[in-house]
Parts: C-alpha cells; sequence; structure tokens
C-alpha cells in the first residue's frame, strides 16, 4: 500500500508539472508497479487489449476518413451560404461546431474549422479574438453529448465494469450534456463576446495559414462557366482572393464581382494551401501541372500522393528560374500547386522567376518529395490537407452504420468502428498508414497504463485506505456536497493534467466512497466525466492550444471567459445529475 500510495503522489507531481510527457509518466508508473511486484505483467499489459484502446484508436481513424474526405468541411461551407449576416453565420457555425464534436474528436474539429473560421473573420471584418475561443469551447461542449464526444467519456464508460456497472450508454451522458451544451451556446454567443479582446489582426504564416498564388483552370465542364465571381463563391464560401483572369492572350487584373467567368479561363487566386485544396476538389477547376502529372502516373491514388511546403534556399539551383524553365514537372516528377511570396508575383506561375524565401506548395509521389531534399528544404508534409471529396458519401455511409450498429443492435461498440475501419481500409478510403499515423498513440498508452494502475491501487488497499478516509471526511456533506466536492477536484486536476488522467486519478476514489457511504457510483461517475471533459479555464486543453496564438489570447483571457463557463457547467450537473441518476 505505502509503495502504491508513494508512486501515486510521484505521478500525481509529473502530471501536474509535466516534466515528462504524460505518456512517458504512465509508462514509468507501470514499469515501477511491475519491477516493484505490486502487479504482474499479465496485470501490467492488460489495459492494452482493453475495448476501451481499441474503440479510440478507431475512432481516430474514422475521425481521420471524415477530414480526408471534406465530409465536415463541407458542412461547414454549406451553412457559411445559408447566415445571412456576420455574427449569424459565426454563431450558426459554432451550433455545427458543436454538433459535430458530439461524434468525432473535438481537437480536430477545432482544426478543421479554425481555417474557415479565420477566412470569415478576415472577410467580415469581425475580430479574431471574439470568435476563435468560442470555436475552441463549443467543440469541448458538443463532446459531453455522447460516448464517443470525447476519449474522457470513453475512458470512464470503459472502466465501469471493472466494478460490476455498465458501461455507458452512447446517449447517456446526453441527458446533462445536451443541456450543458445548449446553455452553453447561449453563454458564447451572449455572455463571451463581451469578456474577449478584440484583436483585430490574425496570425498567418505562423499557424499554417500562408497564402498561396495559384492558377486555376476552368474545366469545360464547371459549374462556374457563365457565373459571375460574385456568385461562383471564391472569397465568401472559400476565402480566396480572386488576383487576376487570364483568357487566351488577354489578362483582367483584379476583376469586379460582376466578372462572369469562361471555359478555358485561368483564375488566379491567393489563399490558405486548404481553401485552395478545397477549391480545386470542388469547383471544376484545376492545375495544369497536376494534370500532366497525373497523365504521367496514369491517375495515381489521392492516398499514395503527397503534398509539401518546399522552400527555395539560397544554394538552390532553382533559383532565379522559373517552373517552366527549370522544366520542373519533368525534373522532379513533382506538380507546383501554389507560390507564396511575401510580395505577391505579378506573372503566370509557371513563368514566375523563383527568389530567395518563396514557398512552393508540391504534390506528388511520397519518395519523389522525400528526394527534394538539397534542391529544395521541405518546411512541412501538408497531406493530410487534401481531400478526396469522390469518397465522402462511402466515408459518411460507414461512419453512420456503425453508429447505427452500436445503437440498435447487440453489436459492442468497439466491434462496430472496428469493423468500419476495416472497411475503409478495404476500399481505400484512407491508407491504413494514415490511418495509424491519425491515432493520439500518447493517450493509448496513458490509458492502458493508468488502465493497469487502477488494478493496483485496487489489490493494494489504497484505494480502499483513501476512500475510508474521504468518507468519514465528507459524511457530513451528504450526496449532493460529495457530488459536488468530486466535481470540483476533477476541475481543478483536469487543469494541471490531462482530461484523460484527471479522470482516471478521480474515477477509482469516487466509486470506493460512494460504496464505503452506500451511494449509487454511478452518479459519481457520471459527474467525473462531465468535469472532466469540461476543461476552459486554462488553455492547456488541445482544442484551446489550437486558437490560442490565432486568437492572440492571453493565458487570463481564458481564466475570465472560462470560469463562467465552468460554474454554469456545475449548476447545470449538480441540478440535473441527481434527478437521472438518484444517489
Amino acid at each position: 500500500m505505502t509503495v502504491v500510495l508513494i508512486l501515486f503522489v510521484l505521478a500525481l507531481f509529473l502530471f501536474a508539472t509535466e516534466l515528462l510527457p504524460v505518456d512517458v509518466t504512465a509508462l514509468l508508473l507501470l514499469a515501477a508497479l511491475m519491477i516493484s511486484g505490486e502487479i504482474t505483467p499479465q496485470q501490467a499489459f492488460a489495459g492494452f487489449g482493453n475495448d476501451t484502446i481499441l474503440t479510440l484508436a478507431s475512432l481516430f481513424i474514422l475521425t481521420r476518413a471524415l477530414l480526408r474526405t471534406g465530409v465536415i468541411e463541407a458542412i461547414g461551407q454549406a451553412l457559411s451560404r445559408r447566415a445571412s449576416n456576420a455574427w449569424g453565420t459565426v454563431r450558426l457555425m459554432l451550433a455545427t461546431v458543436a454538433g459535430v464534436s458530439a461524434f468525432t474528436s473535438n481537437t480536430a474539429t477545432t482544426a478543421v474549422f479554425l481555417p474557415v473560421m479565420l477566412g470569415l473573420a478576415r472577410r467580415a471584418k469581425l475580430p479574431p479574438g471574439r470568435i476563435m475561443m468560442p470555436l475552441a469551447f463549443a467543440s469541448i461542449l458538443g463532446g459531453t453529448v455522447t460516448v464517443i464526444g470525447t476519449s474522457t467519456n470513453l475512458v470512464v464508460s470503459g472502466i465501469l465494469p471493472r466494478y460490476d456497472l455498465p458501461p455507458l450508454g452512447f446517449f447517456e451522458l446526453a441527458w446533462v450534456g445536451l443541456p450543458i451544451t445548449v446553455l452553453g451556446m447561449l453563454y458564447l454567443f451572449l455572455v463571451a463576446p463581451r469578456l474577449l479582446p478584440a484583436n483585430q489582426d490574425a496570425v498567418a504564416d505562423r499557424y499554417g495559414l500562408r497564402a498561396y498564388m495559384a492558377e486555376l483552370t476552368v474545366n469545360a465542364e464547371s459549374p462556374l462557366i457563365g457565373r459571375s465571381l460574385r456568385e461562383t463563391g471564391f472569397g465568401r464560401d472559400y476565402g480566396l482572393t480572386v488576383v487576376a483572369v487570364r483568357r487566351g492572350e488577354q489578362t483582367i487584373n483584379a476583376p469586379g464581382a460582376d466578372f462572369t467567368l469562361a471555359a478555358g479561363d485561368h483564375v488566379v487566386v491567393e489563399g490558405p494551401t486548404e481553401r485552395l485544396l478545397a477549391a480545386k476538389s470542388r469547383m471544376g477547376v484545376h492545375v495544369k501541372q497536376e494534370d500532366r502529372l497525373n497523365e504521367s502516373l496514369q491517375g495515381a491514388d489521392l492516398n499514395e500522393m503527397g503534398l509539401a511546403e518546399a522552400l527555395v534556399m539560397p544554394q538552390s539551383p532553382l533559383l532565379g528560374r522559373s517552373l517552366r524553365g527549370s522544366r520542373f514537372r519533368e525534373r522532379y516528377g513533382l506538380s507546383v500547386l501554389g507560390l507564396h511570396r511575401r510580395a505577391r508575383a505579378s506573372d503566370a506561375l509557371a513563368s514566375t522567376r523563383l527568389q530567395v524565401g518563396d514557398v512552393l506548395l508540391v504534390q506528388g509521389p511520397r519518395d519523389r518529395l522525400n528526394a527534394l531534399e538539397g534542391h529544395l528544404t521541405v518546411l512541412a508534409d501538408v497531406s493530410e490537407q487534401q481531400r478526396d471529396t469522390k469518397r465522402a458519401p462511402i466515408a459518411v455511409i460507414v461512419f453512420v452504420s456503425a453508429i447505427l450498429l452500436s445503437l440498435f443492435t447487440p453489436l459492442p461498440l468497439a466491434v462496430a468502428v472496428v469493423s468500419a475501419v476495416t472497411v475503409l481500409f478495404a476500399l481505400r478510403v484512407i491508407a491504413p498508414q494514415e490511418g495509424y499515423n491519425s491515432i493520439e498513440w500518447s493517450v493509448l498508452v496513458l490509458i492502458a497504463s493508468m488502465l493497469a494502475f487502477a488494478t493496483a491501487f485496487e489489490e493494494s488497499g489504497a484505494a480502499k485506505m483513501i476512500a475510508q478516509y474521504v468518507a468519514s471526511v465528507t459524511e457530513p456533506l451528504g450526496p449532493y456536497g460529495l457530488l459536488a466536492a468530486f466535481f470540483v477536484l476533477t476541475v481543478l486536476l483536469t487543469q494541471p493534467m490531462s482530461n484523460q488522467a484527471a479522470a482516471l486519478v478521480m474515477l477509482p476514489i469516487a466509486i470506493a466512497v460512494a460504496q464505503q457511504l452506500g451511494y449509487s457510483p454511478r452518479p459519481f461517475a457520471i459527474g467525473i466525466a462531465i468535469a472532466a471533459s469540461n476543461s476552459f479555464i486554462t488553455p492547456l486543453e488541445p482544442a484551446s492550444l489550437l486558437v490560442f496564438g490565432p486568437g492572440r489570447y492571453k493565458f487570463l483571457d481564458f481564466v475570465r471567459v472560462g470560469s463562467g463557463l465552468t460554474l454554469l457547467t456545475f449548476v447545470v450537473a449538480m441540478l440535473i445529475i441527481p434527478w437521472r441518476w438518484p444517489f
């Protein structure tokens, strides 16, 4: 018991200070428990075969498939077209983010909608600081509605059977999660804008929003033919600026919104990578170099192709030469989709002479991208921003089928989502390697290791001892006071440590205390799941970290806005949990 308690305190210290990554701390804890003989290797590694681990891994891949096929982006763009004003669009998008986040990772949802919201802020001249934090908070709120909304919910659900309690139902948390989400969204709509800073200038290059110039050719079957630039939605829907239109030998610089496009027009646009790729895949336009490359590669599968940003350095052999003059496509077997330059280039993309500091958006087989080093410096692999929209219906059908099977048949959720992933791999909707790369392995290692620690915590008698002490102290508070105490303590723990770690630490203690005092453990498990999932007070939650820079926030901005939202969550939880799950 003494050894386990010492390791427990040490783990709490390392989780809170993050002197080591949380997954490394969890592995050290696991190793210490085995070496000290507190648990057997079989007990230690049992967590890695837990169905929660397989479910989480599969959900990461399913979410990645929805991103790869552009499903989530398409939802955001479709809704943005229907809104009548800027703030109406923002609210509609936030509601959409909350809805999408109920079924996908809140971090991934925030990442997908981040450029969409920043583009909206630029076009409508809205302060990014007023909408970035609500974006992250909306995704966190939406995750409380279903058991797959966050990995924390799945962790809590996976631990309950260890204590002879049924796992969480798919929509069981919605009883409390849905009211929290609805009231939380009203808070984000009405209160948060008054508390948020009006930082007008968004960050571009530092946060993956580098603007590229690209020359897109209107296909013969493109829906853009005969439509004005205003009607095409280049700016409204995709956040792209039309720099010029080349028609035959004529170049129209800065064409007006009423300029009508025709087949064969070359539209020179400027915008972020993901917006450029989205427009290219949906608007019936193409890049000449890409078409020629695809012909030479006989229409290679998008899953086999890579996309990278490559920097022109002083020693590059391409310096001072144009893409056409250097025979870039023939020489490297790659196509250039776009060019980023501090000062906008004036010539056509193919004839622009490259300068030091230019960044090329380059697409092609991955082995050829790797061979670029020495000629260009590869800054980043941005392959995940490519979208294969033709396979979007398959991704949606498979994802929805997995959810429906787990809801309306005896098939366990783990079996449904693993089967769905297998189907996506078999149909080449997503490449297996990309799927495996999308898994947050550190989260899985943390959960599996802490499941083993829960075994040691129980078998050593440490959990019982702590439960007896906590029970003796909190018994005068009654069940409501005990639920409030565990909720507040969990919220406090989620600030310095990960949500999953906080839930894994608190849940065994809460269940033991409830059993000691003769209460039902379920309301306490629900309270801890809700408290651990809703981390608003600091920007340490991954979704919040994504918006911290683009919103140009300070640490105290999260304290100011997040404290009120946390208090709202607490009040709603305290009212609904005892009513729906009696003590």
